[in-house]
């Protein structure tokens, strides 16, 4: 059996999927183990998986202070992280390296690694290959203006690797083309992390009204509680129940829920999208394909992540769901949310999708992907990272 190193950002669609992953490849005798930033540890933990600290993870964060996210970008262009990298790998000897698709200081050093190396990517590709061209070249201007080395293009950075894998349907992945030829597809990958749990609604179980489930980002650098508040003031218009998860990155406390709904900071979405008539959301993929897989239309009001526009056009063009605009009024999401709730059309084509989602297992899939890597291991002798 192999032993994996996980070079991971820990991004809200990101880490889920990737501890899925991780799973599946120890069910099936694999040793994994993380390396992030200090937040990744705990959930990883958690998962019942290994994870090391990478404790370069802030060290040139400095460097990166006229950048309005210079955490992010420090964490994930950071050659001080580049270099520790190669230290633990160094360490490690893994013989196999996965590393995930925004990672651009783990994508800057993987040739050193000098084992057979997998790129993971937790969205679409073909959709939107343009835009992640787009976010390494921002992080390689982002390293210039600090003073670093830029990045190599993603056609080496993507492209040199031996495996780049969709954790997306290819069926779903629109017919555009990319240069990659080492790019593969499996099926969405939908863990819950433990701290999902099934909650207990205060409406009495008889209660027909439609449920409404109402989830944003959980990523710190996409809090806006501005934008909760007014999905909250605009579903409080409806005759529903809304359930809202804030992810721990907003307190239900700074909110001021209308007596239609109830704000946690974390719920089981399995639990609730067999309930659920509509979901608001800002378009990760993750819930998304989540949503189709139990057939339930959308309303998507992307912000910052690079595939939430991606997504959410999707979605509107598959007829599952109505896109608006980044920033929506309350006014329009009310009027979009009554739209689609009063259009059957919209479950009907969601219903649809539902029958691609539900056969693979994209964590199955993903992990004998990245396992069939393994068998060049046994060719050669394991050589450590240079």
């Amino acid at each position: 059996m192999s032993k994996i190193l996980w070079a991971c950002w820990d991004g809200g669609g990101n880490l889920p999927p990737s501890l899925g992953i991780g799973r599946a490849l120890c069910v099936r005798g694999h040793e994994v183990l993380f390396a992030g930033r200090p937040e990744m540890i705990g959930r990883v933990r958690a998962a019942g998986l290994a994870a090391r600290e990478l404790t370069q993870a802030y060290a040139l964060v400095d460097r990166f202070g006229w950048h309005p996210l210079p955490r992010v970008f420090g964490y994930l262009g950071s050659p001080a992280v580049g270099d520790e990298l190669i230290s633990v790998a160094r360490e490690e000897a893994p013989d196999l390296v996965v590393i995930d698709a925004m990672f651009g200081a783990a994508l800057d050093v993987a040739p050193s690694f000098r084992t057979p190396t997998a790129v993971v990517v937790h969205s679409f590709v073909r959709r939107m290959f343009d835009a992640w061209k787009g976010n390494l070249m921002r992080q390689s201007e982002g390293r210039a203006q600090a003073g670093f080395g830029r990045l190599a293009p993603i056609e080496e950075l993507w492209g040199g690797r031996d495996l780049v894998h969709a954790n997306t349907l290819a069926a779903l992945d629109g017919a555009g083309t990319t240069p990659l030829a080492n790019l593969r597809h499996g099926a969405p990958v939908l863990l819950e992390e433990k701290r999902a749990v099934a909650p207990v609604l205060p409406w009495p179980a008889g209660d027909l009204s439609p449920l409404v489930l109402l989830s944003f980002s959980t990523v710190l650098e996409q809090r806006s509680p501005m934008m909760l508040q007014r999905a909250l003031d605009a579903l409080g218009r409806l005759p529903v129940h809304v359930v809202a998860t804030t992810g721990d990155i907003v307190d239900p406390a700074d909110l001021r829920p209308p007596i239609n709904a109830a704000v946690l900071r974390y719920a089981s979405h399995d639990a609730l999208m067999p309930r659920a008539a509509l979901i608001v959301t800002h378009g990760g993929h993750g819930t998304a394909m989540r949503a189709l897989r139990f057939g339930v239309p959308m309303v998507l009001t992307p912000a910052l992540a690079d595939d939430q526009p991606f997504v959410a056009a999707a979605v509107q063009e598959w007829g599952a769901g109505r896109a608006l605009a980044k920033e929506p009024s309350a006014d329009e999401i009310a009027a979009a949310a009554a739209a689609v709730l009063g259009d059957s059309r919209y479950r009907e084509a969601a219903r649809r999708l539902a029958s691609l989602l539900a056969n693979g297992d994209g964590a199955e899939l993903a992990a004998s992907a990245i396992e069939g890597l393994a068998p060049a291991v046994g060719q050669r002798p394991r050589q450590r990272a240079s």
